[in-house]
């Protein structure tokens, strides 16, 4: 007899702590409006969260943004908001 597998098995154990790369070009503003971005769908969101790389050559910002993910949907959310928006170039 063939042993079934539930459909959908989630790979994360929620809640936890979820780190989110994005990367750009390099705006003033870049480092702000990632974080309001992300806030909206996670609102706890502290200073302390967001950590800033500049390239090598300067032109680009990476952000590790870690957010306390309560959900699939809500990490879904905030990935979708963070790659429809025109200042970012990748998510990870």
């Amino acid at each position: 007899m063939a042993e079934q597998i539930p459909e959908k098995q989630e790979i994360i154990e929620f809640p936890c702590r979820f780190p989110l790369k994005v990367m750009g070009e390099r705006h003033d503003e870049f480092v702000v409006t990632m974080t309001e971005v992300v806030r909206v769908n996670a609102p706890d969101l502290a200073v302390h969260d967001v950590t800033l790389r500049e390239s090598s050559g300067g032109r680009f910002y990476a952000l590790t943004i870690t957010v306390n993910a309560t959900s699939r949907e809500q990490l879904d959310n905030i990935y979708l908001s963070l790659t429809g928006h025109p200042m970012v170039k990748m998510v990870l």
